[in-house]
């Protein structure tokens, strides 16, 4: 009876934690292997040691998150015919491994450049979106999801001053080309944000002017066909990549020509004597009808 209980205790903070998606991915056709990692929750210790470290405040619903679950990963898979792929993957990174964004250490010859390097002037952003941030020091950037490498998904903190403590964040979408891409301005609107694409490979880059590959846009439409739009994407010959099939469009040169009449309205000669004739002969037959 003890364990009953316990299951249920279990699927009620599984439900909770992730909005109920597992039970939603778990009657999708072809979904297998829904699989969520359940984690200890961090020690209020390591929260204070982690903004003493990064001279940064953790915000109050990161906080909270981290004082729920040591981070976040929930997988599934999908069966195509007779072979299991890989396809959904939700990662939020422990506190342990929040760590600041830094370059890898092989670039890490005396004269090779740096991320600082390639940060771009405030004259070349545009100015109708947010600031972006920065690689120097006027920006503290922590990895949230490594997003399987396809980029990282990263909490910003902009606007730093050395030997203060940031207060405000973001969050924003760090392509592989170093280019940034706002997502939210709240750790909880991204988190309801990826639960709310599944997972689904690459959907951060549905925030891209480029968006993602064709391949992810197939999986994306065929397990979040309400919420998968291929509008602000084009293709090649600027035309919009629909989510249903068209036949005018995929069929072009399969269109079959319009179907003529039986009866053809006879030909009016050059003349124009039976003119007359023709239209009489209309007349007597609407005055019938009537």
């Amino acid at each position: 009876m003890e364990e009953v209980k316990d299951e249920n205790t279990y699927k009620g903070f599984v439900d909770r934690l992730t909005l109920g998606i597992t039970r939603v991915l778990e009657n999708l056709p072809g979904v297998l292997d829904v699989r969520f990692a359940e984690k200890a929750p961090a020690e209020k210790r390591c929260l204070l040691s982690w903004e003493q470290k990064n001279n940064c405040a953790l915000p109050e619903d990161l906080r909270d998150f981290y004082l729920t679950t040591d981070g976040f990963m929930l997988a599934w898979n999908s069966k195509l015919e007779n072979e299991v792929v890989p396809v959904g993957c939700m990662v939020i990174n422990s506190v342990a491994h929040l760590r600041p964004l830094i370059q890898s250490n092989v670039y890490s010859l005396p004269n090779a450049p740096t991320l600082a390097d390639l940060d771009f002037d405030d004259d070349l952003q545009e100015s109708d979106g947010p600031e972006q941030p920065h690689f120097d020091c006027r920006s503290r950037i922590f990895e949230l999801d490594p997003c399987n490498g396809n980029g990282k998904v990263c909490l910003v903190y902009k606007s730093c001053t050395p030997g203060v403590m940031a207060q405000q964040c973001e969050v924003w979408f760090l392509d592989r080309s170093l280019f940034w891409h706002y997502l939210t301005p709240s750790f909880t609107a991204y988190y309801r944000l990826m639960i709310t694409h599944l997972g689904l490979p690459e959907w951060q880059c549905n925030f891209t002017p480029y968006g993602p590959s064709p391949q992810a846009k197939q999986w994306a439409a065929l397990y979040q066909p309400l919420t998968f739009y291929g509008d602000p994407h084009l293709d090649a010959s600027s035309e919009p990549l629909l989510n249903k099939l068209d036949p005018a469009k995929a069929f072009r040169g399969k269109a079959k020509p319009p179907t003529p009449k039986k009866k053809q309205p006879a030909q009016v000669p050059a003349s124009g004597g039976n003119t007359a004739k023709g239209q009489g002969v209309s007349w007597r037959h609407s005055v019938t009808k009537r």
